[in-house]
């Protein structure tokens, strides 16, 4: 193929993509929707230019609107979260917890967090960027019942290691964590916890979660868009503004040079929506995915934590080992247009990576596509269709194409036609 070619299939591909994965019902707990504006924004001519530095302070000229937009940015963040400081420099939930370990450790410190299979993120372990600034992890104790951790034990081993930092929050993540009880045993002896939200930061900036901030973390890292529906990006919050300050070095000039201005404008637009709408957004996840964690039960799968509601996230997590695996699962629901993950539960080991016992399941997406409860059981009789009574999966992704159909207006955000128009010509 020549050069253009290549361009050109590259483009019917993302169109494809487009087409397919609109038809689907996105059940990936880290994924979402943006809005008309956000998407203008990401489209911009920002997404061409440079801004190293501080607002006002920049070692590039030509900044004088990206100046004004990141103290929105800023100004919005620190107003929906409750807080005093906020960094939306951060271009990813990873470099987020990158630059709070550079900020807050040195190599050779040891820092406390959840293992993989029971739920932390790649970034707290030694294989990511935890090891990366060269640190010692040791698993929190987890309580697989509960899907939690397990307080008392986990205090008796901060006073025993000593821990520089404890990292709270998590990937599959179900309840909120215990962050006053830890962060009180933490400061005896010189630490400080940390949260990453990246999974529920939505819910946080909604009321519907736990706020860390107020319960005693040092920082709030994460992602803004999973639960939180921005351009994919991170940021920081604190109320501690040395420790802040240390972190800022830390972005710049250490890990990141320019930090993506079509994403900071793109964020702030978010931002503003969540200031508007994110109360109303964060209550209905959790509404929806407590009732599709229900209605997944009383179908006959085994869905974790009956005895706790099931959850007080977006998640939903399924033990689906005894009828054919969390990546049968996830490959077989993908045939029907139903996009989910396979993931580990805490009792499998780390080499069942490719296969774990596991299905991961978020309502995020679908809920700020205006789906509620009614859809929920909708979903639950489509999985039970694939995973539990073994149906067809071309029949059921012909009906999940036509149910989807309905559902293609992003909810919970600014509407208005010219938004609509804007990106439609710079579309063109």
């Amino acid at each position: 193929m020549s050069n253009l070619e290549n361009a050109l299939k590259v483009l019917e591909l993302a169109k494809g993509h487009d087409r397919w994965r609109s038809s689907c019902l996105n059940l990936i707990p880290s994924e979402n929707v943006t809005s008309k504006y956000v998407r203008l924004a990401l489209l911009s001519d920002l997404g061409h230019r440079y801004a190293e530095g501080k607002p006002y302070k920049r070692f590039y000229c030509g900044t004088r609107f990206i100046d004004e937009i990141e103290v929105l940015a800023i100004e919005l963040a620190k107003r929906l979260f409750k807080c005093k400081h906020a960094s939306v420099k951060p271009i990813s939930g990873t470099i987020s917890n990158l630059a709070v370990f550079a900020a807050l450790t040195k190599a050779g410190d040891t820092i406390m967090s959840l293992s993989i299979s029971c739920g932390g993120h790649i970034s707290f372990a030694e294989i990511g960027a935890a090891g990366i600034r060269g640190l010692r992890v040791v698993d929190l104790p987890f309580n697989s019942r509960e899907m939690n951790v397990e307080v008392d034990e986990a205090v008796s081993l901060v006073e025993r290691v000593k821990p520089k930092l404890v990292v709270l929050g998590a990937s599959l993540f179900l309840f909120p964590h215990p962050v006053n009880e830890l962060s009180r045993a933490v400061g005896e002896v010189g630490g400080h916890v940390v949260y990453d939200g990246s999974h529920v930061l939505g819910l946080i900036a909604g009321g519907a979660f736990q706020d860390p901030l107020a319960e005693g973390a040092l920082m709030l890292m994460g992602s803004t868009h999973k639960t939180f529906p921005g351009p994919q990006g991170g940021i920081v919050l604190s109320n501690d503004e040395e420790a802040m300050d240390r972190v800022e070095e830390a972005l710049f000039p250490g890990l990141t040079s320019n930090h993506h201005l079509h994403r900071v404008t793109a964020l702030a637009i978010s931002l503003a929506e969540m200031l508007e709408y994110g109360e109303a957004y964060a209550k209905a996840i959790v509404e929806n995915a407590k009732e599709l964690a229900k209605s997944l039960h009383e179908r006959g799968l085994k869905v974790l934590c009956p005895h706790k509601g099931f959850t007080e996230s977006h998640q939903v997590v399924l033990d689906v080992s005894e009828i054919g695996g969390g990546r049968w699962a996830a490959k077989t629901l993908e045939e029907a247009n139903i996009i989910a993950n396979m993931n580990l539960l805490p009792w499998d080991s780390l080499d069942r990576a490719r296969d774990p016992s596991g299905l991961r399941l978020g309502v995020q997406e679908v809920t700020r596509l205006g789906m509620g409860k009614d859809e929920m059981n909708f979903i639950a009789e489509k999985i039970e269709q694939v995973l539990v009574k073994r149906e067809s999966t071309s029949k059921v992704r012909r009906e999940v194409e036509e149910f989807t159909s309905r559902f293609r207006e992003v909810k919970f955000c600014f509407e208005g036609s010219r938004a609509y128009d804007l990106l439609e010509s710079l579309a063109s």
